[in-house]
Order: C-alpha cells, then sequence, then structure tokens
C-alpha cells in the first residue's frame, strides 16, 4: 500500500513543480467544480490525508487554516512536513492493521485501517482529475496519472524506500 502513497506523493510534487507556472492569484482563483481553487484543492488533499493518518493512529487531528497557506510554496511545505510522519507510520504497517477497526474524532462511524487507507489513495487521484481539468484552462499538459514509468517497482517488486 505505501507504493500507492508513494505513487500519490510522485504525483503531488509534479504538480506543484507544473503550478509554478501559474500566478498565485490564479491558484486562488475560485473555479467551477472540484474544492473551489487550485490551491484549496492541494491544501485539502494534504489536511484530509495526515487527519486521517493520524486518526488511525489514535493521535488528535491537527487543526489548519488554509489562510495560513494561500502560496504554493507554504502548502508545499505544509505537505513536505506533514509527508515525514505518514511515511514513517506506513513503514511500521503489518497485515494485523488491515481489519483492525477504528473510530475517528469527526465521526461516529467505524472503518477498517485498510479501508482507511484505501479511501485516503483514492481521495487525492480523484481531486488531480478536478486539477487536470483546471490546468488545461491555462493551456498547459497535466500531470500524467500513469503508474508505471515512475521508478515504483523495480524487477515487479515494490519499492517501498
Amino acid at each position: 500500500m505505501i507504493t500507492l502513497f508513494r505513487y500519490n506523493w510522485i504525483v503531488r510534487d509534479e504538480w506543484f513543480e507544473l503550478c509554478k507556472q501559474i500566478p498565485n492569484k490564479e491558484l486562488l482563483h475560485k473555479r467551477v467544480g472540484g474544492t473551489g481553487s487550485i490551491l484549496y484543492t492541494f491544501f485539502h488533499i494534504i489536511d484530509v490525508e495526515y487527519s486521517w493518518i493520524r486518526g488511525i493512529q489514535g493521535k488528535p487531528d491537527i487543526q489548519v487554516q488554509f489562510e495560513e497557506y494561500e502560496s504554493l510554496q507554504q502548502v508545499k511545505q505544509l505537505s513536505d512536513s506533514w509527508r515525514n510522519e505518514t511515511h514513517e507510520f506506513l513503514n511500521s504497517w503489518t497485515s494485523e492493521f488491515e481489519k483492525e477497526v477504528v473510530t475517528v474524532p469527526w465521526t461516529d462511524e467505524h472503518y477498517t485501517k485498510g479501508e482507511i487507507l484505501r479511501h485516503v489513495i483514492a481521495h487525492e487521484i480523484h481531486h488531480m482529475g478536478q486539477l487536470s481539468i483546471w490546468i488545461r484552462e491555462f493551456g498547459l499538459q497535466p500531470v500524467s496519472a500513469n503508474v508505471i514509468g515512475r521508478g515504483l517497482f523495480k524487477n515487479n517488486v515494490p519499492q517501498t524506500h
């Protein structure tokens, strides 16, 4: 599963790099569909990932406000800083966690840790589709969604480091 998180992080970093070409005013501009703006979409993806990862570890959610991260550089720094903790958790993942049931503070529902991790992976991929539509409005080619060719597998074995 860590391979798909690594995939999302590689793609996210490629999106950050691509979006350096777009003025901050345009990154903040409210758009039709999705979560509202390009920059807020990145913030939302990062916040959701970190919240769920902390939640399944039994750690408190960290409340952050988008207004404190209104530049691409600030959102990328937030992504980088939270990624380390997520990566450490994923490296400690064992098959016993897969069916372990947890609840998180923002819902009364019960989910398995494996179900939550898959949700987090799919959530980011979903939002990348919206970014692909918006980025074409600038005449730019979206980041490739291909999993193949990103160095995630060597001899068909997922690379975990």
